[in-house]
Formats: structure tokens, sequence, C-alpha cells
């Protein structure tokens, strides 16, 4: 048995692997022998110290797997279910590991283990996006940012399936081909173009009722731009960094802006939570709604190699570590 720990925050290079000795599993736990772990750009957030975590730690919060034991007070799972997870407490990053069985769901048996594993942490965060944070109604246009990432390919395909129209920004001509291929409507390489000034033109200079943006700091200022009267900011991620502060009276008060900054351990703080976003997106991902091409797969040794990539912008979809 072997985990990825890290003692101090910095570089891909903090990540350790180390060998592993697991008790018998809590009253309310399973053990899981992992099949497939989700590679997740807030897996560098977590290890640079931008979100802070109480050291030493274990490190990822999603992957799929076989459940080898059960704790006595578990009754609805049982050895050999596939499940799959997306949650605190970290530790994913390893081939075996002792978890709470309120965060786990089972894997129905047409869904593939390692598809399913790269697919829990993008897929209910679209879930949130889309049916809790701000629910826009069919024939709505909506602007999302990196749309050709992970999350975004998730999201503009699951969008399209509930019929809005998809506006999305990347930052490289490649990424334009991904993103349409993906569900989006329009692309704008905002390396290129000045995006807030093509979705005014595409929308009529009205703007956008919404604005999904995991990319932070380089986009905040013109996404405000994009938005019509009452539009709301949502700003879920800091891939180019954290936001600078917010000057309310110029940025939010002039088009009266609602701003929210959500998180998925906002929203699924029970099981009852957990599993309505796993059902539906295994619904998605049944139905081909959501289609899941797996980009790259890592050994559990290569974690600093996987880190390096998605930091440089290399992984363009979802990728996995098999342990």
């Amino acid at each position: 048995m072997k985990s990825i720990k890290i003692t101090n925050t910095g570089g891909p290079e903090v990540l350790k692997l180390e060998d592993i000795t697991l008790e018998k599993p809590g009253a309310d736990e399973v053990q899981i022998e992992h099949v497939s772990i989700g590679l997740n750009y807030i897996d560098t957030y977590h290890r640079s110290g931008l979100y802070p975590l109480q050291l030493p730690t274990g490190i990822g919060m999603e992957a799929a797997g076989i459940i080898k034991e059960v704790g006595s007070n578990v009754l609805n799972f049982s050895v050999g279910d596939k499940i799959a997870y997306a949650a605190a407490p970290l530790g994913a990053y390893s081939t075996h590991r002792n978890y709470t069985s309120k965060n786990i769901v089972k894997v129905p048996d047409d869904i593939d283990l390692e598809k399913i594993s790269s697919a829990m942490t993008k897929g209910m965060t679209t879930f949130y996006l889309l049916h809790k944070t701000y629910v826009p109604k069919k024939d709505e246009t909506v602007l999302f940012h990196a749309a050709a990432g992970g999350v975004g390919q998730f999201f503009c395909q699951w969008a399209k399936s509930l019929g809005l129209k998809v506006i999305g920004t990347v930052g490289s001509d490649e990424k334009v081909e991904i993103a349409k291929k993906y569900g989006c409507d329009e692309v704008i390489n905002y390396s290129k173009e000045d995006f807030a000034k093509k979705v005014l033109e595409l929308t009529n200079d009205k703007g956008v009722s919404v604005v999904y943006d995991g990319v932070g700091k380089t986009t905040y200022d013109r996404s405000i731009q994009c938005l019509k009267l009452r539009g709301t900011m949502v700003s879920f991620g800091n891939a180019s960094g954290p936001l600078d502060p917010i000057i309310v009276s110029q940025s939010l008060q002039p088009k009266g802006i609602y701003f929210v900054r959500p998180a998925m351990n906002q929203y699924f703080t029970n099981s009852e939570e957990i599993q309505e976003a796993a059902d539906m997106l295994f619904k998605q991902i049944s139905s081909g709604n959501v289609k899941i091409e797996i980009f790259k797969k890592y050994r559990l040794e290569d974690v600093v190699q996987a880190h390096k990539d998605l930091e440089g912008r290399k992984i363009t979809g979802p990728a996995v570590i098999i342990p």
C-alpha cells in the first residue's frame, strides 16, 4: 500500500510517495482499493498552500475503486461494491485508504471506474454551478471561461443538454476546436481577442446573464463587463491566481451585479446532497449527454510530472492517476 504525502507546501516536488499500512476501517468507514484517481486543478491549490491545510497531509479529493472491508456501522455498502467519491478528507492519491462511508456513492455497472474517477469533481462542480448556484433557463446565453479544460468540457456538454447557448473562452487556437467539440456555440481565444468586446458583440451589446469563471485574477474585470444589468458573476476558481480585492462601488454597483463564490463543500454537506448530484451525473453520462474521453493517464509515482503538466496547461481534458 502506498500514498502521496506532503509535509510542507510548495511546488510539485513536495509530493512524496510513501509506504503505508492501514488499520481496519472505523465503524463508519470502508476500506477502498483504488482503481483510478482523479487529477484536478484544486489539488495544486492544496499542494501550494493557496488553500491552507494542516500538515502533514495526504492529497487528492477524488477516486473510484472497490470496497475491500466495511466498518461495523456500515449497512448500505458491501465488500465488492464499485464506488466513487469527490470530497474531503484529502488522501485520494493512494493505492488504498479508509474513508467515511457517508461521502461515497455506488457506481452503476454501465459506468467505467476510470472514467468516473475523472468525472466526480468536475461533474459535481458542473451540477452545482448549473442547478444550484445560478440556474439558467432554456435558451439563455452563458459565458464559461477555460471551456476546453476539464470542468469546461463537462460544463459545456451539460449546458447544451439543458438548451443553453454557451459562449466559451480559451487560451489558444488549438483549444478552440476542443471547446466547439464539447458544446460551445461560440468560442473566443482571449489571447488574441478582447473577450468582453466580443461577448457584447455576440449579444447585441446586451451582455450575458451569468459568467462562470474558474480562471480568476486575469479575467475578473472583463467578465464584469460582459454581464448585463443585474447579471451574476460566479467565481469558482483561481487558475490564474486569486482575485484582487473587489471594490464594490466600481465593479458591482454600477450594474447591480450579483457576486457569488461557491465551493463544493457548501453544496454537498450530507449524503443526500451528494447522492442527488451523483445521480444526475450518472444520468448525464449514461444518456450520452456528457461524454468522457480520458486525455492522459499517470502512474502514482509520476504525480510530480502530473502536477507540472497540470500547471503548465498541458492537460486539455480529464486526466487520471492509476495506482
